[in-house]
């Protein structure tokens, strides 16, 4: 893998990826997309990751989006083969099974922003802009940012997001629940690491089952949303982790959970 992408496992059952293209806003090329898609597939080869922290290097760009320059060489096809790859990545993003923050240190624009959807959460250092800005190029959002964005900030406000390709700043993303904190940009990976360690604190398998009834059941209708959580809760049944935190509760000590 070259630098384009920087993975780190923590001993803490963290994994951190950094999008290493700053010259380039972190743009994605295809090269940058590979590189994202092989971090993703190594980090999901480690069952003792229990969430990953997606970010960019420096304070300008989380990402500024696909990369312009490239595709102005490409032909129709190869843009729509371009766009289609986002999107593959986008959907590896927000189907790992751990949960995914975004720690977003600079500007989110288009297939950035897509980017970003994809994960569970989303922190947002306080001077960043972010946006689906696609429209203002004469196309949409085809990386998922017109399904994705309705779900998670309803349909009024996405559409005009979306129609007018406001660049939002990060107390505007947050009114609209699209980031879920603003955070000084020298502490934004400190309170990255501090919510993953949270999460990896709990049991592992609860958690990965709680982002699969929530994303599954996000989909249907309640009543079959309701099924789905009830079969996520049975896979945590059968767990020894349920039992060691059983036992944990009745000895007052904080459980050690193994992911079994």
């Amino acid at each position: 893998m070259s630098n384009l992408v920087q993975v780190e496992l923590r001993d803490d059952h963290i994994a951190i990826i950094k999008l290493n293209r700053p010259e380039a806003a972190n743009a994605m090329s295809r090269q940058l997309l590979k590189e994202i898609n092989d971090a993703i597939f190594s980090i999901s080869e480690y069952d003792s990751i229990y969430c990953t922290v997606i970010t960019g290097v420096g304070e300008k760009a989380f990402c500024a989006g696909a990369d312009l320059k490239e595709r102005s060489g490409m032909n129709n096809k190869e843009v729509i083969e371009a766009v289609r790859s986002i999107g593959n990545t986008v959907l590896n993003i927000e189907q790992m099974r751990m949960p995914v923050i975004a720690a977003l240190n600079g500007v989110a624009f288009g297939g950035g922003l897509e980017l970003a959807l994809g994960c569970d959460i989303r922190l947002a250092a306080e001077h960043i802009h972010l946006g689906l800005t696609e429209t203002s190029l004469a196309i949409i959002p085809g990386a998922g940012g017109t399904q994705r964005l309705p779900r998670l900030i309803g349909i009024g406000n996405a559409k005009q997001l979306i129609y007018t390709a406001k660049k939002l700043t990060a107390r505007e993303a947050r009114n609209l629940g699209l980031v879920e904190e603003i955070i000084e940009p020298s502490q934004l990976i400190e309170r990255s690491i501090e919510i993953a360690k949270d999460i990896a604190s709990n049991g592992p398998i609860a958690v990965q089952q709680a982002k699969i009834a929530i994303n599954n059941g996000m989909q249907v209708d309640l009543l079959t949303g309701l099924e789905i959580e009830h079969l996520s809760y049975k896979e945590t049944i059968r767990t020894e982790d349920r039992l060691e935190g059983l036992r944990a509760f009745k000895e007052k000590r904080k459980p050690v959970y193994k992911g079994d």
